[in-house]
């Protein structure tokens, strides 16, 4: 197996989950040459992983949004000409949509993907050589390894490798102490934590010596960010940072807690002790997934309390 093309595009924490198909392709075949078709916007995540060759960065999401412009259709034919430019021993989708099996099918290569009654959009099946029935009650980390080794004729029976490190932001505003993260931020309201819940926790991890730190993407999560801190005895409220800098936010911290968002799972990647938060989704199959470093607490319509994840955090801690 000479190389590969992973197509893994969103979103930033299916993203993360992906990555340790790369590690499993990287311990059997050492030599083989890896690249991987993302959103552009998450193209810092396979970017971090050391046998990652090619990052091939696609704008679908920007693409829709302009498709009568001449702009567009002049980037649409630079992606196909990028994915064809090399011909794969293996194109591999792993996202199981309509839109991902598209863009694997313009790449030159065997196709592989997951079979129509196991696909999230089962027409994708249609464009793949090889499909493959992997079932669908397995943790989504496991689902693209389990098919990624399916596709490779290997046995997937590796410890799990996210493959990525980061190297602590060195930053004039951050905190002299040590710190935590909270994540506190979702694009879903029903994801969300309740702010008192979150002064309550900062209160129990500034007792254990921590400081907090509240990034937020978009200037409406700034601002609420901004408005926890002030309730907190110490906290700084985050300026605006890309996946690249808030990475390295997340890899100098000593804990990090938060709702579920890609951030969270970026941290759990890292190896850091990480709490994540349910309030309106189900972590059973999309949890944070790095064994005893990782915690999932809560669930759909049951988040938890402020002292369930006091607890939690304490217990990651102590460990």
């Amino acid at each position: 197996m000479r190389s590969i093309l992973l197509v893994k595009t969103s979103s930033l924490g299916d993203v993360v989950h992906n990555l340790p198909v790369a590690s499993d392709i990287r311990a059997r075949f050492s030599q083989a040459r890896i690249d991987w078709v993302v959103e552009e916007g998450f193209s810092d995540i396979p970017r971090l992983h050391p046998a990652v060759s090619r990052v091939i960065p696609v704008a679908v999401r920007r693409w829709r949004r302009n498709l009568l412009s001449a702009a567009t259709w002049r980037e649409l034919r630079a992606f196909r000409a990028a994915v064809r430019t090399e011909s794969y021993d293996l194109v591999l989708d792993t996202q199981g949509l309509i839109k991902s099996a598209l863009m694997a099918r313009l790449a030159r290569g065997r196709h592989a993907g997951y079979a129509a009654e196991v696909a999230r959009e089962p027409l994708a099946a249609r464009c793949y050589d090889d499909t493959y029935v992997i079932p669908k009650n397995l943790h989504a980390v496991e689902r693209n390894r389990w098919l990624a080794a399916a596709a490779l004729g290997v046995e997937p029976d590796l410890p799990l490798d996210y493959g990525i490190a980061a190297a602590p932001l060195a930053a004039p505003w951050l905190p002299a102490a040590p710190y935590c993260v909270l994540l506190t931020a979702s694009s879903r309201a029903d994801k969300l934590w309740p702010e008192g819940d979150w002064l309550a926790l900062a209160a129990a991890l500034n007792a254990r010596g921590l400081a907090c730190v509240l990034p937020g993407g978009s200037a409406a999560e700034r601002e609420r960010a901004a408005r926890l801190a002030m309730g907190m005895k110490s906290a700084i409220a985050a300026p605006a940072m890309g996946i690249a800098e808030l990475t390295q936010l997340l890899g100098g911290a000593d804990i990090v807690v938060g709702v579920d968002t890609g951030l969270s799972h970026i941290a759990a990647a890292l190896g850091r002790l990480t709490l994540c938060l349910f309030s309106g989704s189900r972590p059973e199959l999309t949890g944070v997934y790095a064994g005893a470093t990782a915690i999932n607490l809560g669930a759909a319509g049951a988040p938890p309390t402020a002292d369930e994840a006091i607890a939690a955090t304490g217990e990651l801690l102590q460990a």
